[in-house]
């Protein structure tokens, strides 16, 4: 599934309001050569019911975006700057006692490394009846009925044994469900699901999948997906922000980003993918150079240094803006349009 790219029907939600907007956000961080640009004036809008795809390769800020809407990167040597409307609260600007309130509530997390996320010591039920009981007044009891009815939700097959077992005792794929199950816990508004199917086989990535959509069916819950897999990003995405250099360089409907792309990062993104049919490719395209590390960034697009269509225009740094035909398709790329042709012609790379 996460090989290759297939078209498939857009399941795009229809036009709701909104749970998050977030503007002009900043994240940078004190290294010793100064101040790190983690997340460079990102724009973003998820609306409830929808699952908006965060891509890019890793280093790119889509964990340092997600984390500081929730508070888990703040410190004494962390900038976050912009703001983050959530329900009339601006998240940013939110002490930790009100982000405590949040946290686990009205935005859950769901962490790519589920055995580290877990507690070793506690049960997987008791962890999930923990997570509503942090925020309801219930006796145990029902909170621990509760928790089963969660596990059996998320699709684990013996839910009252699951509950009664350690996260050692867990395969990968029902430890990323209890996470799932404890993000569900109190029926969130927003889920941020960072890397969830990271290091399962394809089997088990299909199930979590499943469960994702599901959630976002069933309790119109707006999904912030971050992921490198553009397999995953065409299974589940209603939307998608591709993001680099801590910039979102192009946004758009899944079926516009991944089958009518405009930036090169993009596009290159998408030439890597191994194709499901015609000739056997003797080595993969891969877009040229390294990603940016360090606390200085070119003054115009920060992809310059690795794009083969870069020009003269490039030097300034170009707005994230509609430059084409569809509705809400945006991209942050200079080239005209007969440069886009052959950017596309060449799959972006080299």
């Amino acid at each position: 599934m996460t090989a290759a790219l297939q078209h498939t029907p857009d399941a795009a939600a229809p036009e709701s309001a909104p749970v998050l907007e977030i503007r002009g956000l900043h994240v940078r961080f004190e290294v010793g050569a100064g101040r790190l640009p983690a997340v460079d004036g990102v724009d973003l809008t998820l609306r409830q019911g929808e699952v908006l795809a965060l891509v890019g390769e890793s280093g790119s800020g889509k964990s340092a975006l997600a984390m500081s809407l929730v508070g888990l990167n703040r410190g004494p040597r962390t900038h976050i700057g912009g703001t983050a409307d959530f329900d009339g609260r601006d998240l940013v600007a939110a002490s930790e006692r009100e982000l405590r309130g949040v946290r686990g509530k009205e935005i859950a997390v769901v962490f790519q490394d589920a055995l580290a996320a877990l507690n070793p010591l506690h049960r997987a039920g008791a962890q999930v009846s923990e997570m509503i009981r942090a925020h309801r007044d219930v006796p145990r009891a029902q909170a621990t009925a509760r928790a089963v009815e969660l596990l059996g939700e998320v699709g684990i097959a013996g839910p009252e044994r699951a509950a009664r077992a350690y996260p050692h005792q867990l395969s990968g794929g029902m430890r990323q469900r209890v996470m799932i199950a404890m993000g569900l816990a109190n029926d969130p508004a927003l889920l941020i699901a960072d890397e969830p199917t990271t290091a399962l086989d394809v089997t088990i990535q299909a199930q979590v999948l499943a469960v994702l959509k599901r959630v976002q069916r069933d309790h119109g819950t707006a999904v912030l997906l971050i992921t490198h897999d553009l397999g995953v990003v065409a299974e589940v995405a209603d939307r998608v922000a591709v993001m680099y250099a801590g910039r979102i360089v192009e946004q758009g409907p899944r079926e516009e980003v991944l089958f009518r792309p405009q930036h090169p990062y993009t596009m290159g993104l998408l030439g890597s993918v191994p194709p499901i049919d015609g000739p056997v490719l003797r080595r993969l395209p891969t877009i040229p150079g390294s990603p940016l590390t360090g606390v200085d960034r070119p003054t115009g697009c920060a992809f310059a240094p690795r794009c083969p269509f870069v020009h003269a225009a490039c030097a300034e740094r170009p707005e994230l803006r509609q430059r084409h035909g569809a509705d809400g398709h945006l991209d942050a790329c200079a080239l005209p349009a007969s440069g886009r042709a052959t950017a596309r012609s060449q799959g972006g790379s080299a």
